[in-house]
């Protein structure tokens, strides 16, 4: 307790200037006491010859006549003779890395601020006056700063406290009347404000997208925890299957396998990859945000504004926010493939065939069919008819999502794709891989019409070879009011089942698949072709009744 008086003690015998005990002490009238040797420099050293204190900044006129003061020094001596010392710790001085106090003489002390004002730093005991004088106490203070002197203008040795909007550079008052003359000019505390807007702004942007990133990075976490819990079951499954020809199926067991786990690390490294990708993109996110959060917290303005220019743009983010999840079932139709293998092997064992070759190929193990309309859904493509394609007596309308067969011919500009023979129109688009689509037959009268699926350059010829169905580069379902009628390479095949105003078509490009679904309150399946296709396909519509129309529908 003692030594924590002693210590304090010091601190009130210490001189502001020197910041040591009192040396000589002398008490000046306004009450402050300095070494007489400080306080004679200090109103020395003053160019204004005004005679104030260091520390209350009260003048005096004329020049107090100094007197040494018994009492302190009496009790300095005291002091001294405790041994202890009234020099601040080590750790209170500036060392290099530090901003020192520029009223300090000798060793300086640590500032704990600067003056925006005075452009100079303060240590804790010559920030006294900004804390008790009137007029310093509207001075803005700021953490400790080296770079006071970038607010000096360099040209006229102002003050720089207005911004040039024209030329974005922090001036002095004297220069809006020179070289900045008739530019657009704000305060720089004005100028702040409006770029911590847009800064506050670049930072909400940010949590938004990294929030966002993060959902997706977790939804393709679970999707490779679903490929790897379906990989395991396939791969169960298939097992007890085999097993049950183990003899015979051996060796084609051990290739199916492979297959789903060539395909599980196929999924998982495409997923995370993505996910890594994006987590990538989060930490930089992150790291952008710090800087602009540690920005937003400048004090000085002018430092701000120097900064500013620099803030990071926010790109594009290189992945969509909403990442499209695979459905479910990855590994599924392996079983099924399986299953169906070994039942057809006990047939071909009964009938004591013995060297059929097995071979389950890619399509029929990856690419499973849906079962139902919502599993043809998920596949649902957006179909738009080309205008460059329509024949004359065909009119496009909703989009060119809809058309109708007129009794009167339409003027239209020549165009290499266009049908010329016959009422016929593609699609904008070309399809591959797994689409589904829907089209709506209505007309006044008997409505006849071929769905169809096209090579693009059916389109380039100028004869009946170009009709819908009738060579080998288009297959085609015609409806009437009654049936249906498949074509393919000027081959007719009746199609039986339920006829419906809604034709509902499934591609799988890859596994060469095309399906035609009468689509009313159930799906029935119409006709399967199964192919190889070789170019990408077109959906065509060939209008043969007059009034009638299709249109192609949003299935909901």
């Amino acid at each position: 307790m003692a030594q924590r008086r002693n210590q304090m003690d010091s601190g009130k015998l210490s001189c502001s200037i020197c910041l040591d005990l009192l040396k000589d002490p002398v008490t000046i009238p306004c009450g402050h006491s300095y070494c007489m040797n400080c306080i004679n420099n200090h109103w020395d050293e003053d160019q204004r010859k005004i005679h104030s204190c260091p520390q209350c900044r009260k003048e005096f006129k004329p020049r107090p006549i100094l007197v040494k003061n018994i009492m302190l020094a009496d009790l300095v001596e005291d002091l001294k003779k405790t041994g202890l010392q009234a020099a601040p710790a080590d750790h209170c001085y500036a060392g290099p890395e530090h901003v020192a106090c520029d009223v300090c003489t000798g060793r300086k002390m640590k500032a704990i601020k600067s003056c925006l004002s005075c452009l100079a730093s303060y240590c804790e005991n010559h920030l006294q006056a900004h804390n008790n004088v009137p007029g310093l106490k509207k001075h803005t203070l700021v953490n400790p700063s080296k770079n006071l002197q970038e607010n000096i203008c360099s040209r006229h040795d102002e003050v720089m406290k207005i911004f040039c909007r024209t030329d974005q550079q922090c001036i002095c008052y004297l220069c809006t009347m020179e070289e900045h003359k008739g530019h657009e000019s704000v305060s720089a505390a004005a100028e702040r404000a409006e770029k911590q807007k847009e800064l506050q702004e670049s930072r909400q942007q940010i949590h938004q997208r990294i929030q966002d990133q993060e959902k997706d990075v977790k939804l393709l976490q679970q999707e490779v925890e679903t490929i790897n819990v379906s990989a395991d079951k396939a791969v169960e499954d298939s097992e007890k299957i085999f097993t049950e020809l183990i003899h015979l199926l051996q060796e084609r067991s051990s290739e199916v396998k492979q297959q789903i786990r060539s395909q599980q690390e196929t999924e998982v490294s495409r997923v995370k990859d993505v996910q890594e990708k994006l987590e990538q993109e989060i930490t930089e996110l992150k790291r952008k945000d710090a800087e602009l959060e540690q920005l937003s917290h400048t004090e000085d303005h002018n430092q701000f504004l120097l900064n500013s220019p620099r803030l990071p743009t926010l790109s594009e983010s290189t992945h969509s926010s909403s990442i499209n999840i695979r459905p479910l079932r990855h590994f599924e139709d392996v079983t099924a493939a399986v299953s169906e293998l070994r039942d057809k092997l006990l047939d071909i064992l009964r009938d004591g065939s013995k060297n059929m070759p097995l071979k389950i190929n890619d399509e029929d193990v990856l690419v499973p069919e849906p079962k139902s309309r919502a599993g043809f859904l998920k596949y649902s493509t957006e179909i738009t008819l080309d205008p460059n394609t329509v024949h004359n007596m065909l009119l496009l309308s909703d989009g060119n999502r809809k058309v109708t067969r007129l009794e009167q011919q339409q003027s239209y500009p020549d165009h290499p794709d266009r049908f010329t023979y016959y009422a016929q129109v593609l699609s904008r688009e070309s399809l591959t891989g797994r689409c589904y689509w829907e089209v709506e037959i209505r007309g006044e009268g008997k409505a006849t019409v071929h769905v169809a699926v096209s090579y693009k350059n059916i389109s380039e010829g100028r004869s009946d070879e170009c009709l819908f169905g009738l060579d080998d580069q288009s297959w085609s379902l015609y409806f009437d009011t009654n049936s249906y009628t498949f074509y393919h390479n000027n081959t007719k095949t009746p199609v039986p089942g339920p006829v419906s105003s809604r034709i509902g078509v499934y591609l799988d490009h890859r596994a060469g698949i095309l399906s035609f679904y009468s689509v009313s309150e159930t799906m029935t399946l119409l006709h399967r072709v199964q192919t190889r296709f070789t170019q990408p396909l077109h959906a065509g519509i060939w209008l043969l009744g007059n009034k009638s129309y299709v249109e192609f529908i949003k299935p909901k």
